[in-house]
């Protein structure tokens, strides 16, 4: 029996066929440093990357374990949060197609201090990107190592932006604000969420968000049924983030 090449349950992910034609061709559309990588590192990179398909609600990364690898997304989507004491969780942001989730690789990056929880929030497909050889990468290539610091950077800006919404914004304000951004990221104005992975992706409890919608519902901005929100008035959810 082939060993599975990550700490994760066998039953929520699988490694796919991994011709190199394929790999090159994610890694040409994906890494911006592509053109300053020489034939070695590129001969790493295709040795220790796997294509895989993650399932839904499967945690790839939790504090320092798991450290599975850099992720290049191709299909799906990938939250990263924060899980306290209690266990109330906060998604801090959130990673979609062509997106690289490097937090999963954090083990190798002595800077990142903080604990995050990465976890498939869409079924997702992409190439995996070994840890012990990505620094290898970051060690001996310039380029490599700053597109890593800035998608570090970026990815902080995130979670300030985060934190900023839950400690400084009204929920109201920060509900109009992720019903819009979702509205306009899946392309539609039906909304197929539950209140609480609603509350999960606001900072929020579940009570808060069906109070909140509930209030939306009177005022004829959003229609309500289970599972899923219709938006019928998006210009007054601009008016309440305008306010």
């Amino acid at each position: 029996m082939k060993e599975k090449p990550f700490c994760l349950p066998d039953d929520n992910y699988d490694t796919l066929p991994s011709p190199r034609q394929q790999k090159e061709k994610i890694l040409k559309e994906n890494l911006p440093f592509w053109d300053k990588l020489t034939a070695q590192d590129l001969e790493l990179i295709y040795n220790h990357s796997t294509l895989v398909k993650f399932h839904k609600g499967l945690r790839i990364h939790a504090g320092d374990e798991n450290c599975v690898g850099v992720i290049i997304i191709t299909k799906g989507a990938l939250s990263t949060s924060l899980l306290s004491d209690e266990g109330r969780e906060i998604v801090l942001f959130k990673l979609y197609k062509g997106d690289i989730c490097v937090l999963s690789s954090s083990c190798i990056m002595e800077p990142i201090t903080f604990d995050v929880n990465i976890e498939v929030d869409e079924d997702m497909e992409g190439l995996v990107i070994n840890s012990d050889a990505y620094k290898k990468l970051c060690d001996s290539n310039v380029y490599v190592d700053c597109f890593t610091y800035k998608l570090v950077a970026e990815n902080f800006s995130s979670v300030m932006w985060a934190i900023h919404q839950i400690l400084f914004m009204r929920f109201d304000k920060r509900l109009a604000v992720f019903l819009v951004d979702e509205a306009a990221r899946t392309g539609s104005n039906i909304i197929n969420l539950t209140h609480e992975q609603i509350a999960k992706y606001t900072g929020s409890a579940r009570e808060v968000v069906s109070r909140m919608l509930k209030r939306f519902a009177e005022d004829n901005i959003v229609n309500l049924s289970r599972g899923e929100i219709q938006i019928v008035n998006k210009r007054a959810l601009l008016d309440i983030i305008d306010m």
